[in-house]
């Protein structure tokens, strides 16, 4: 029996409906955790309040605490019933980003979920709950970890799903690379590029402007900008002071009425479903910042596009899907994207890990909620495909 933690998607729910610090370590408690736990289960949860809190350092340190007491863990909620489908997650340490939040997905379904790190210098615990199917949810492992993993997934004794050696394509500059001329595609280029050949390149002239420059390795638009010109570019790296870059080709995507609308779209098994869309004035369009709680105007032009998903924007880019369905083999995965404006599937990153949830209250967005439903069965019957199980209750 492993240790029992609410986890990342009961935590940050929580959090976001805007609960304080405080009140998820009283949601959290000392006794939310049973005594067999030997505190694991309660490190476990208190890393991901810490880094809720942004108190990164803080939060790894105690995941570190916590990982050295168990690799295993178990998601509180989900099963319903006596003989739920059982879900083994194979994840890594790190960040909140790092692995596929799968909890989001299985909350609302009949589901065990059971949690698995993988961790570099360790070997495997010597007995695993069994499971249904596995699911390798490590997002972002090291050269050394990837080759472990994928190793684990060819000699995985239950059905396994999200196959690591694609991980790689995942990358910008590999993405944008290998969708280079794909049809129905617009993916700008991206180069990895050191602060010294940066320098140089733009001493050159070879930086064509307007850009995109981001530290190496950030996710969620950490440190990302937009240069207008080698000015610009100069004065930026005067109070940058990263190592290493990625720059890219900067895209005006803004439509007619001068808006940036940027969807995110989860595929499984293939399947597209839109999970959100932010409308924006600004060109760096996040769903927290566009403004979608204050706009009813807004939330109706996603009603709208979430409704009419399947008959238009998934039709429209059909052809698109499959030239990234050829390259990215996994069973589950989300892109960003939007439409250029000479119609092409415009695609800013895809991700493996991303976060598909339904944390938005339903008396503001209830258009999402039978929308997401949709995407959680989907998730569900394909879990159930590949075990080979009866259908699962909704939770």
């Amino acid at each position: 029996m492993p240790p029992l933690v609410r986890g990342v998607a009961d935590l940050t729910t929580f959090a976001y409906h805007g609960n304080d610090h405080a009140a998820v370590l009283d949601r959290i408690g000392p006794g939310g955790c049973e005594a067999r736990d030997s505190g694991a289960g309660l490190l476990y949860d208190l890393s991901i309040a810490c880094q809720l809190d942004f108190r990164r350092a803080e939060g790894l340190n105690l995941q570190d605490a916590a990982l050295e007491r168990s690799v295993l863990f178990r998601v509180r909620g989900g099963a319903v019933s006596p003989r739920p489908l059982r879900v083994l997650a194979v994840a890594g340490a790190g960040e909140l980003m790092v692995n596929t939040p799968l909890d989001f997905l299985t909350s609302h379904l009949d589901v065990r979920l059971d949690i698995l790190h993988v961790l570099p210098g360790r070997a495997l615990p010597e007995a695993v709950p069994d499971h249904d199917v596995a699911f390798f949810a490590h997002g972002d492992p090291d050269p050394g970890e990837l080759a472990r993993l994928c190793r684990l997934f060819r000699l995985w004794p239950r059905p396994a799903l999200n196959d690591p050696r694609f991980l790689p394509g995942l990358g910008r500059e590999a993405l944008s690379r290998s969708l280079a001329g794909a049809e129905g595609i617009l993916s700008p280029a991206a180069v990895s590029v050191g602060r010294a050949a940066l320098l140089r390149l733009a001493a050159e002239g070879g930086v064509r402007y307007p850009c995109l420059l981001r530290p190496a390795g950030s996710h969620a638009g950490a440190g990302l900008v937009l240069l207008a010109d080698r000015a610009a570019l100069a004065e930026h790296l005067l109070y940058s002071f990263e190592r290493s870059y990625v720059l890219t080709a900067f895209e005006d995507y803004a439509g007619a009425d001068g808006l940036y609308r940027k969807s995110r779209v989860a595929f499984i098994d293939r399947e597209p479903f839109l999970c959100h869309m932010a409308v924006s004035r600004h060109w760096m369009v996040h769903y927290l910042n566009a403004g979608m709680t204050e706009s009813a105007e807004k939330r109706a032009e996603e009603a709208a596009a979430m409704a009419g998903f399947d008959t238009g924007f998934a039709r429209r880019h059909r052809a698109a899907f499959e030239a990234l369905h050829a390259r990215l083999g996994f069973d589950l995965y989300s892109i960003d994207c939007a439409e250029a404006r000479d119609g092409r599937l415009l695609v800013f990153e895809a991700d493996a890990a991303a976060i598909v949830h339904l944390m938005d209250p339903e008396d503001m967005f209830p258009y999402k909620h039978p929308h997401m439903r949709r995407v959680f069965d989907a998730f569900g019957a394909m879990l159930q495909r590949r075990a080979g199980v009866a259908a699962l209750v909704p939770a």
